[in-house]
């Protein structure tokens, strides 16, 4: 009741990790949750229809590519556009270099976007970018 944050049907299980020290290059396509630890050069996007999908990057993660997710705990960096369904939490060292968009946005005193921010109705995927006038 007290003290403890409702997850607002955030996947609360990490099926997936990627380590620190280690670096993927390539598009990684994911289900349930996933947590960054490592670096990513390539895409990382939730299976389509997966609305309870979690992607957390810690501080050490680093991720130079597009990021599709329903929910993202960001605690690290991302290089590249952000498109969130759900929720968005943006911890003290969250750095995001890119547009992003969101449902639903918390960002911790710290964190850091380097781009334009565009709320979407929850689920909806809009990637930014493409319907510039």
């Amino acid at each position: 009741m007290f003290g403890k944050k409702s997850s607002s049907g955030a996947q609360a299980r990490i099926d997936s990790l990627i380590g620190a020290g280690t670096s993927v290059e390539g598009k990684i396509r994911f289900s349930g949750g996933l947590r960054i630890d490592g670096e990513v050069r390539g895409s990382v996007e939730a299976v389509a229809g997966v609305s309870s999908s979690t992607l957390v990057l810690s501080d050490q993660a680093r991720v130079e590519g597009p990021v599709t997710v329903a929910h993202l705990v960001l605690n690290g960096t991302i290089a590249g556009p952000v498109c969130v369904t759900d929720t968005l939490e943006m911890q003290p060292k969250a750095r995001i270099i890119g547009d992003v968009s969101y449902a639903s946005i918390e960002m911790h005193q710290g964190a850091v976007i380097e781009g334009r921010l565009v709320h979407v109705a929850p689920g909806v995927v809009e990637p930014i970018g493409e319907s510039d006038n």
